[in-house]
């Protein structure tokens, strides 16, 4: 048995309708809404009480998929540091390519996206930078160059 494919990576969020708004911007799609909940859930995620709403983001071409989730019960854990820096161990980030990395740049500032550091250039290859969205979320924009 091998991996058919990745079907999505989730993540956790405080305020779903600001991700969705979010990840909209940078030129997701919303796929679908739901309310989850009940013991299949509690089985599934491995709590008690689960109740959450999610929304399902697909990238354009459709082969990309982030589920953004927000808990109503269990309270959602903050780890500490609430924002913890791109070196932290664990998820690092989600990187998107994208055709215009400063007019992606200003429209997510619009929604609460913050520059890391500065847009970068590696080589005559790409430009490239991290910034901070919902829920401490670092996402990674990437412009090819050359």
């Amino acid at each position: 048995m091998t991996v058919q494919r990745m079907d999505n990576v989730a993540i956790v969020v405080d305020d779903l309708d600001a991700a969705v708004a979010f990840f909209t911007e940078l030129g997701l799609e919303v796929e679908g809404r739901a309310h989850i909940e009940g013991p299949w859930a509690d089985d599934a995620v491995g709590l008690d009480g689960v109740r959450s709403d999610i929304a399902m983001m697909r990238t354009p071409d459709g082969h990309g998929r982030l589920e953004l989730t927000r808990y109503v019960t269990p309270a959602a854990a903050r780890p500490a540091p609430a924002d913890p820096p791109p070196h932290t161990p664990g998820l690092h980030r989600v990187m998107f390519a994208v055709d215009d990395i400063d007019g992606t740049v200003a429209r997510l500032r619009a929604h609460g996206g913050e520059l890391l550091g500065g847009i970068a250039r590696y080589e005559d290859a790409y430009r490239l930078c991290y910034l901070r969205g919902p829920a401490g979320i670092i996402v990674a924009l990437a412009e090819r160059t050359g």
